[in-house]
């Protein structure tokens, strides 16, 4: 099976183009492929994107480190983007046919061999870090280059993950890790004053009491201030919600927004949430995207010709003599159902006169069910990659020494997808009975229909989380997992 990984490491240097094609041209490896650059002199900060194979990936980004290293000086760089490293932070995202816990693999590796060829240490972040302190990247980059430089010599607190405690005399230091899709989202003001957009950064970012999976600063750019921000989670955080609140509270200062830049790319999901958002569309969904379903129709995920026809491509998979799909995958089939179930009703309620004294409770569960839905549509998919991850990994035991590791790996991955799809499937079920109460009488029989369909998601989800748990060594991860089936039986 295919593996994707994306990387956007971001280098120190936004104004000379020629340093940016070099260390580009440096990360031309076989089966790596370059999706965008952008380079910032305000920044004074250029971003690459790149995706490819886990091998394939990991080599380009180090490469692309290397030359960083030996193009840029930061004893001489000046910008307004905060920065301890020439490759300043260097994350690694799961795409397709890889966990998270793989891309944290990547990051560690990748990190060690930094320090090995380059002499340039480094820290690790987010789901790849070490200790809880330095999961969050504020916290690495504290006091920048300038200040790390001095603090590494002396406090403990401050040793890299891999590498001696001194900064590279002109490379600084690397953050490396793994994480989800960031967008890195920017507005504008029509105000030179900085210390509004400051005030309004704080405002929104999480760490300072404001919205959750949002970091953010101020800066001026161009000459205008900008709420400059990293959007960690936007679909627990929408990037519409973010502007909203942003344009708040630039009126309480008398400004307003005049414009947003998207630094890089952005998941499509993204902005399909925000066309929902400000279009107010009822009953919004991805599939009713022209380019959406003509994509399904052409991957076979969807047929033309009637209801029988969309969904019959998957039963009869189901029916095969293949493993996958399977009871994992039909679950997570099942649970997405029963939301689609609720969405109709709360939807079509909404609109009723007699259910108006309701819009706010059904209007927050057609959001989440909408969420719900789109996750365990993706959880049919996935629950069938674990599998075929699982079978790799066994493949792999009978000629290499890391096999154990990779079935251990794989088993863990096994078991949480269907874990995943369990506990969606809960929350699909709560939702469908608070909608009872509140919506029309006459659809009674479509919530009953949801519900069935969410505990049996439920108990089959389950199953398949059962009968993985004796596989695994990792005493702490399945003391875990029984402790939260445990509680969903209860």
């Amino acid at each position: 099976m295919s593996t994707l990984v994306e990387c956007v490491p971001n280098f120190s240097e936004g104004r000379n183009k020629a340093v940016v094609d070099a260390i580009v041209e440096a990360m031309k490896v076989p089966g790596v492929s370059l999706l965008d650059r952008e380079m910032d002199s305000d920044h004074n900060r250029c971003v690459i994107t790149i995706v490819g194979d886990r091998e394939a990936i990991a080599e380009a980004a180090i490469r692309g480190v290397g030359k960083a290293s030996e193009l840029i000086d930061l004893t001489k760089h000046q910008g307004a983007h905060p920065r301890i490293g020439a490759a300043d932070v260097v994350p690694f995202i799961p795409i397709e046919g890889v966990t998270i816990e793989d891309c944290v693999a990547i990051a560690r590796k990748v990190g060690e061999e930094i320090w090995k060829r380059f002499q340039v240490p480094v820290y690790l972040y987010e789901s790849a870090a070490t200790n809880p302190e330095r999961q969050n990247l504020e916290n690495i980059r504290r006091g920048q280059f300038e200040g790390l430089k001095e603090d590494i010599l002396v406090n403990p607190a401050r040793c890299p993950d891999f590498g001696d405690p001194r900064c590279h005399a002109t490379a600084g230091a690397t953050v490396v890790g793994a994480r989800k899709a960031l967008i890195a989202y920017n507005v504008f003001l029509n105000t030179k004053d900085v210390d509004i957009a400051k005030k309004i950064a704080k405002a929104v970012r999480y760490s300072s009491g404001g919205l959750r999976y949002v970091k953010g600063a101020g800066f001026e750019v161009r000459g205008m201030a900008q709420v400059s921000m990293n959007l960690t989670d936007f679909e627990q955080t929408p990037i519409a919600r973010v502007f909203e609140f942003v344009k708040r509270e630039a009126a309480r200062y008398g400004v307003q927004p005049v414009s947003s830049e998207i630094v890089g790319l952005i998941p499509k999901k993204a902005l399909e949430q925000a066309a929902e958002w400000f279009l107010q569309v009822e009953n919004f969904d991805s599939s009713m995207i022209l380019e959406n379903r003509l994509a399904a129709v052409s991957s076979g995920k969807m047929a033309v010709g009637g209801f029988r026809a969309g969904v019959e491509p998957f039963i009869e998979q189901l029916a095969t003599a293949s493993a996958t799909p399977g009871g994992g995958s039909a679950a997570a089939a099942a649970a997405a159902m029963a939301a689609a179930l609720g969405t109709m009703v709360a939807g079509m309620s909404r609109t009723k006169k007699a259910f108006v004294q309701y819009e706010p409770q059904l209007s927050q569960a057609l959001a989440r069910l909408a969420q719900l839905r789109e996750e365990l549509k993706a959880e049919i998919d996935a629950d069938a990659e674990s599998y075929a991850q699982v079978l790799a990994a066994y493949k792999l035991a009978k000629t290499s020494s890391d096999g154990e590791a990779a079935i251990e790996a794989a088993m863990k991955n096994a078991t949480s997808v269907p874990m995943e799809t369990a506990l969606k499937a809960r929350e699909v079920a709560d939702i469908i009975n608070t909608l009872k109460p509140i919506t029309s009488p006459n659809m009674a029989s479509d919530l009953t229909v949801a519900s069935s369909l969410a505990s049996a998601a439920i108990v089959g989800a389950l199953a398949n989380v059962e009968i993985n748990l004796g596989s695994l060594k990792d005493a702490g991860f399945a003391d875990d997992i029984r402790s939260k089936v445990g509680q969903l039986q209860r």
